[in-house]
């Protein structure tokens, strides 16, 4: 039996070859590398796909986050509140442009901000809220958003982790005043690189955005904003464009796959997802916790089942941030999830014989 991986991106793309082949092959063809024909196409689909009015693509997730931090004119001084417990960078692009990240543990059951915390970090300088959608599920935004709509703060959703997800009927990522996303190749709608998009309704802020991601300048060599050079390299594009029409598809699969998990470990000695009844968790990622983990990765290493740790260590406690957390500060929850979570293999592709034998390895663990 080949080796199960975490994650069989070239699974996938023998699944699509003829689509994605002839869509790159068509991108030099014209040589339209930057800004060709197909980065339009995409942005247009996805707007649809979404249901929002503009769609910014740009080089990563991690640049979509800084785009829209710096469209919001976020930079030293200002605070923005998140969660410790998410990639490094949510938090990551707000410093480098001098702000401050103002830290909320998180609810331990879905491992996203506790909504309950927010309103008490709030002061004058907070210039924006930025929910994380770990994992696949979404954030808890309806009360989120009365919150930032009573102090006339924006949310900008990280959904880096969610695409296709939905709360109360909604897509996440449409619901707060910008949304980031990232089509980083694991990610459940991935490319062949780095890539990302930046969705909004507004129009202004859709424009400043574009301003932005192409060196602050809307004509060639003439620059009215400052900005950074982030677009959507067009072959990236152009296999975003052919995976699309299947994202339901490869979202159905991971919940396929979520459901074995489920039924085979309810009543084992883990922590299995919890999911809230109003919502679609995509599982980008499938997160057990574990109080025994160094345990569970001997023996899971033992069966030559892979994992990961998504993530070892919380913000507020990485060297790179010290200076922007009061020494002592702690999290409790997001601290006790990092030292006991653990992934799964995770992929729509996955066949009945590697779901099942995760779960015999898990099962005999207990």
């Amino acid at each position: 039996m080949p080796s199960l991986k975490m994650v069989d991106l070239h699974r996938q793309y023998l699944a699509h070859k003829t689509a994605i082949d002839a869509a790159i092959a068509g991108v030099i063809e014209t040589t339209g590398f930057i800004k060709g024909a197909e980065h339009g196409a995409f942005e247009d689909a996805l707007a649809a796909y979404l249901g929002v009015n503009h769609v910014i693509g740009c080089g990563s997730g991690t640049d979509a986050l800084q785009i829209a931090y710096m469209a919001l004119g976020i930079g030293p001084g200002d605070e923005v509140i998140t969660t410790p417990f998410t990639f490094v960078a949510t938090v990551e692009a707000l410093v480098i442009l001098g702000a401050h990240p103002v830290y909320v543990d998180i609810d331990p059951r879905t491992y996203n901000l506790d909504v309950s915390q927010v309103k008490a970090r709030i002061t004058a300088k907070t210039k924006a809220i930025v929910p994380v959608h770990l994992y696949g599920q979404p954030a808890d935004m309806d009360p989120l958003i009365a919150i930032a709509n009573a102090h006339n703060i924006p949310i900008i959703e990280d959904n880096a982790q969610a695409i296709g997800a939905t709360y109360n009927g909604r897509k996440t990522g449409t619901m707060g005043l910008l949304g980031c996303l990232s089509f980083f190749p694991a990610k459940n709608l991935g490319c062949f690189g780095d890539g990302g998009a930046v969705i909004t309704n507004n129009a202004n802020l859709a424009e400043q955005c574009r301003l932005i991601a192409n060196h602050g300048s809307k004509k060639r060599y003439f620059h009215e904003v400052i900005g950074i050079n982030s677009r959507l390299d067009t072959k990236q594009a152009a296999v975003l464009l052919a995976k699309l029409p299947h994202l339901e598809a490869f979202n159905e699969g991971r919940i396929r796959v979520a459901k074995r998990y489920d039924d085979a470990f309810k009543d084992l000695s883990i922590t299995t997802p919890w999911v809230a009844p109003n919502v679609r968790h995509v599982y980008q990622q499938y997160s057990i916790r574990c109080s025994r983990r160094d345990a569970l990765i001997k023996h899971l290493d033992a069966a030559s089942v892979p994992y990961a740790i998504h993530y070892p260590r919380p913000l507020h406690l990485q060297p790179a941030f010290a200076s922007q957390v009061p020494p002592g500060t702690r999290f409790p929850h997001a601290e006790a999830a990092a030292n006991e979570i653990l992934s799964l293999p995770m992929f729509p592709e996955m066949t009945e014989a590697e779901i099942s034998q995760v779960i015999e390895a898990v099962t005999l663990f207990g």
